[in-house]
């Protein structure tokens, strides 16, 4: 775990040496600078793929080869026997790249001494607050939840970044106390940049064994993973667990050999991005899928179609015991492939080809499995007047909850979307308990819970009803806002309900005051608790042979999410997670001196990032026709798939792009003198 300063050694560029307070910035900086280090050089590893090696520079002590984890999923003896007795082998070798999150604002916090009570109230952006007062207690156990309150409000991204407790607030949380002062810190954009968590950073040698109709018999797996100087919060985690469950991804492969290395690096530590481990399981068997394709002479879509996992297998349990509850991936394809006009792409490359640029076509599936942080809990309470206080304990920092989950009340209980007032819990004095929002998870969780909770506010709802009626509780029902007596007439609205609710001497005997429900939803640690979204994602892009300069000139997201509760925001999340995905396929590219591990790229203008002119207008749509089975509303996650099927999609189109010329491998980021060099390699020149 990354100390609050380091002692003695520092590991990366980004390691906290020492804490200034002073009254004024200025007065800060200048006694900063006053700090005198003596270092006693030595040597870095700043390249994954190298760090262990056995002349590498040793980070730990202990660590032999730098290794963190050495983690394999079975032994290899059976799958190496299906190798030997294959057809045919195909083989990559890829590199998925470091990437920053970057949100809008660098971090920043804020502490207050609170003289009356002796609490520390800290306002952070988080992901959500009680995974820090969570992570807090570990680091500082003389302090309880109680002593100290956390807030956020807005947030200008998340991305698995604000998912994590800091450094930085936790020495601020502990000044604050010990000073009995207000202490404030904001961050400049280089401090973030070097010091936020990366994400990514692996490097994959992959085989598939293929029999003669190209039906991948086994697949065999070796990862490197950086976690960077310290395994952060989640590190090895975000390999292991949240891309090694979904290994094998949408195709039916009898057998995995699965090796994942996770090894330090004198870089930043890495931890969860947009996708966490499953942007980098979708890249290296999309890869594969393609080299098979190449190895057996199949078109890359039949040969898709030919190891997809067939829809009658569904329930499907995979080399991890993950369990997709449903999907129909041939479908989605399909569908992807009709609305991305797949068939007319020969008359497209035609074209470019006519402006004398290389076009190339490449599609991107993916599955993963989203509901991360199995516990959640929330409240919803009809008052008096027939108003309804919404209380969730996830946090929304972009996606959209204060539309979202309301519209799962009105469906309900009938109510006016205006009379519902939903509180978005950043704060640990508000709700007791939350989850936060990660890993895709709002939807299923707080949905799960808004459903069950509006099911026992009914409930309670009919048996009021029954006894203001004069009626039995069976003869009761409840739609659009109304409870209504089947037989004999006699209607009540949900707010003259609400308004007797609160009125004891109205109530039936053992029935509570109020129509107020708290509900916490678990559901469960087990692998078949997921849901598990998956998309086909097509891509077309355009190369100057001149330039190497990779353009993104029309992309296609087909994505099965389930049941989709509001489309424009779902589609809004997938042009985010394409913006990203974008990103670390054409453009972002951290930079470390190979030799001091110096940092190279702390700012946007060393580090670039993608703008509106790169994105072309996305066409995307929704496979509703397989609701997961995981929860009511059968929901899936929609906030990570845009990353997960994108990095696949543009570098397979940019390989296809440059076939002609003998090209078969690029690597993350296609920069334009990587693309143009290897050009000039097939060229021979």
């Amino acid at each position: 775990m990354t100390p609050a300063l380091a002692t003695g050694r520092v590991r990366f560029v980004g390691d906290l040496l020492a804490m200034v307070i002073a009254d004024t910035p200025e007065q800060a900086r200048d006694a900063a600078e006053m700090i005198a280090v003596e270092y006693d050089e030595r040597p870095a590893v700043t390249d994954t793929a190298k760090a262990a090696e056995p002349d590498a520079p040793q980070i730990w002590p202990g660590c032999e080869n730098n290794t963190c984890v050495l983690w394999e999923n079975q032994n290899s003896a059976p799958v190496d026997d299906i190798f030997e007795r294959a057809h045919k082998i195909a083989t990559v070798d890829v590199v998925n790249s470091r990437v920053m999150g970057t949100p809008m604002e660098p971090r920043a916090a804020l502490s207050e001494y609170d003289a009356a009570t002796g609490r520390v109230i800290h306002y952070a952006p988080t992901q959500g607050v009680h995974r820090h007062s969570f992570i807090l207690q570990n680091f500082l156990p003389t302090m309880t939840k109680d002593d100290v309150r956390i807030v956020s409000r807005d947030v200008g991204g998340g991305f698995g970044l604000r998912g994590k407790f800091y450094p930085e607030s936790m020495l601020m949380i502990w000044a604050c106390k010990r000073l009995k002062r207000n202490l404030k810190w904001l961050a400049d954009r280089y401090e973030s940049m070097v010091s936020d968590t990366h994400g990514r950073d692996n490097v994959t040698h992959g085989e598939a064994a293929l029999d003669e109709n190209g039906k991948m018999l086994a697949v065999r797996l070796h990862a490197t993973c950086s976690v960077g100087a310290y395994p952060f919060q989640n590190g090895p985690n975000v390999p292991i667990f949240n891309g090694g469950r979904v290994t094998g991804q949408a195709y039916d492969i009898p057998a995995i050999h699965h090796v994942i290395r996770c090894v330090f690096t004198n870089n930043t530590p890495t931890d969860t991005y947009r996708g966490a481990g499953r942007p980098e399981a979708a890249y290296i068997m999309e890869r594969l899928i393609e080299a098979a394709a190449d190895a057996m002479g199949i078109d890359p879509v039949e040969i898709r179609r030919r190891n997809f996992i067939p829809r009658d297998k569904i329930p499907y349990t995979n080399s991890r015991d993950c369990v997709f509850d449903s999907g129909d991936f041939a479908g989605t394809l399909e569908m992807a492939l009709e609305l991305a006009d797949w068939n007319g792409f020969t008359k497209r490359r035609a074209e470019s080809e006519a402006r004398g640029l290389y076009r190339g076509i490449g599609i991107g599936y993916f599955i993963e499995a989203s509901g991360a942080n199995p516990i959640e809990e929330g409240r919803v309470r009809v008052n008096r007047d027939g108003t309804v206080s919404l209380i969730m304990g996830t946090f929304s920092h972009g996606q959209g909850h204060s539309a979202v989950f309301p519209q799962i009340v009105v469906d309900k209980l009938g109510v006016d979307y205006d009379a519902i007032d939903y509180v978005d819990a950043g704060d640990t004095d508000v709700v007791p308990f939350g989850g936060g929002t990660v890993g895709s998870r709002s939807s299923m969780m707080a949905g799960t819970i808004i459903v069950r909770s509006c099911d026992a506010i009914i409930e309670k709802g009919k048996k009021i009803a029954a006894h203001l009626l004069q009626a039995d509780a069976a003869s009761v029902g409840f739609a659009d806002g109304v409870f209504r007596v089947t037989s004999g007439g006699g209607a009540m609205t949900l707010a003259e309900i609400a308004a007797a609710a609160h009125d004891p001497a109205r109530l039936p005997d053992g029935i509570e005051p109020g129509l107020d429900e708290t509900q916490r939803f678990d559901r469960g640690k087990g692998l078949d608790a997921y849901n598990h979204p998956n998309g086909a994602h097509i891509a077309e892009v355009e190369i100057d042979p001149e330039t190497g300069v990779v353009r993104l000139v029309k992309y296609t997201a087909l994505d099965d999410n389930g049941i989709v509760l509001n489309p424009m925001i779902v589609h809004g999340q997938v042009h985010g997670g394409v913006a990203q995905g974008l990103g670390q396929a054409i453009l972002e590219n951290p930079v470390y001196d190979s030799e001091t591990g110096q940092f190279l790229t702390g700012s946007f203008m060393d580090y670039a990032m993608p703008r509106a002119r790169h994105i072309p207008d996305i066409a995307a749509a929704n496979n509703e026709n397989e609701p997961s089975t995981s929860n009511p509303l059968g929901v899936k996650g929609a906030g990570e798939g845009g990353c997960c099927g994108a990095p696949s999609a543009i570098v397979i189109a940019a390989i296809d792009a440059l076939k002609p010329l003998g090209v078969k491998h690029l690597d993350m980021p296609l920069t334009p003198e990587k693309v143009w060099r290897a050009m000039q390699t097939a060229k021979g020149t």
